[in-house]
């Protein structure tokens, strides 16, 4: 059985990996895309979503652009990592269908209509529409099956801060309001995402395959122009842990966000937010089932 996912995302190329993955791999039943400004702007990872769905013939699956910043401070450009464009200049067709506007009221509206926790989501951003939906309607909210969320560094040194990795601290107030709110959430942090790394080797076996494995090499490559003989493949660690749970350990751990010191860091806490936290990971196993999926 497929499971009914929607992606929220800011593509951005690792997220942009992990969406044909979902989309090529079997596992998924997508329902939707949101969008978010991350990476980049709201514009960009907005039009990317739709571009890598009319380069595999899926534009029947929505697009609906949301948060155009955090909840409460200044936004982080990425594009001296993921190039002006989001996707370091790989070329995709441009998006069929304009995309939908308000994801926390797509996200509202979609919920109601699906049984009660039949549609997880899969985060690979801030979490800023996901915020935005809690504090919309907390009752649809809760209706949410379960969050899977690539962000945060437990005992990794962070890509931000010292300890802050980019999507909490791009929002790390709407990452409290998620981790707040009961849902069930599972972080996918830096201690898992560093460990699975692309290199050479691996680039060719993707680019041997069809269009979205050739596609997702294309985009990973797009990591080395820094000279970097391998790249962790963060986002499509989310993906990873919903299709194959078992190659990962879990734990579960107390945690509470910092908005001062170093914004978006986890810090273990006694009182924190229980939270299940992903630990442990076959990185060679996983690496098996990204290309598996893409290549079919």
């Amino acid at each position: 059985m497929t499971k009914p996912v929607i992606i929220d995302t800011d593509p951005g190329l690792d997220d942009a990996v992990a969406i044909l993955f979902a989309l090529t791999s079997g596992k998924f039943d997508v329902r939707g895309i949101t969008t978010v400004a991350g990476n980049l702007g709201i514009d960009v990872t907005t039009r990317n979503a739709g571009r890598l769905l009319a380069l595999l013939g899926r534009s029947d699956i929505p697009v609906v652009s949301g948060a155009t910043a955090p909840l409460s401070r200044p936004g982080i450009d990425e594009a001296a990592i993921h190039g002006d464009d989001g996707l370091g200049g790989t070329t995709l067709p441009e998006p069929q269908k304009p995309a939908l506007e308000g994801a926390d009221e797509w996200l509202e509206k979609t919920l109601l209509a699906f049984p009660d926790r039949s549609l997880e989501i899969l985060a690979l951003g801030p979490l800023t529409n996901i915020a935005l939906l809690i504090q919309r309607n907390p009752d649809a909210a809760r209706r949410i099956g379960r969050i899977i969320a690539m962000g945060g560094a437990i005992e990794e040194k962070g890509n931000v801060g010292p300890r802050s990795e980019f999507n909490f601290a791009f929002d790390p107030e709407a990452a409290e309001i998620v981790f707040a709110s009961g849902i069930d959430t599972t972080l996918i942090p830096l201690d898992v995402t560093r460990k699975v790394r692309a290199d050479a080797d691996y680039l060719a076996r993707l680019r041997s395959g069809p269009v979205a494995a050739k596609t997702a090499g294309n985009l990973i490559a797009a990591y080395f122009q820094d000279g970097r003989q391998s790249r962790p493949l963060h986002d499509p660690c989310v993906m990873l842990y919903a299709a194959a749970p078992e190659i990962f350990g879990i734990d579960r751990i107390a945690l509470k966000v910092d908005f001062t010191d170093d914004p978006g860091a986890l810090l273990r806490a006694a009182g924190g937010i229980d939270l299940k936290v992903a630990m442990g990971i076959d990185a060679d196993a996983a690496k098996d089932v990204l290309a598996t999926g893409l290549i079919g």
